[in-house]
């Protein structure tokens, strides 16, 4: 049985700090790309980040780039969001995902069809 687990989320002043992570079991970590999706009350969910399998490629929303770096640490099963700068707007249920493939393209990361396992979500709360 696959689980994610998310954790790290909490309530920000603007311009600060958080680290999201999301441990996975119950599958091979490494054959798979991650990413974080993000769901505010009333809109849809929309991709965050991805990165491959490896870790050596990555996709950001144009939104959070040069603010937010994904990151994966394969020997612990484990990937990580820091998140900089935060600002109202990033205000969200952050949730962490396991695509059905072992890369990510900036072109189709936000997809919800082609990812194969999601965490519950850790709420992220920016005050201004």
């Amino acid at each position: 049985q696959v689980q994610v687990v998310e954790s790290g989320g909490g309530l920000v002043q603007a311009g600060g700090s958080l680290r999201l992570s999301c441990t996975v079991s119950g599958l091979t970590f490494d054959d798979y790309a991650m990413g974080w999706f993000r769901q505010a009350p009333g809109k849809e969910r929309e991709g965050v980040s991805c990165i491959r399998w490896f870790g050596d490629s990555t996709a950001y929303a144009e939104s959070v780039k040069g603010r937010f770096t994904i990151s994966r640490d394969n020997a612990k099963n484990t990937l990580f969001l820091q998140m900089n700068s935060l600002k109202p707007e990033d205000t969200a249920m952050y949730f962490c995902a396991i695509y059905n493939v072992r890369y990510c393209s900036p072109s189709w990361y936000s997809r919800s069809s082609v990812v194969g396992h999601w965490g519950q979500g850790t709420q992220v709360t920016v005050s201004s």
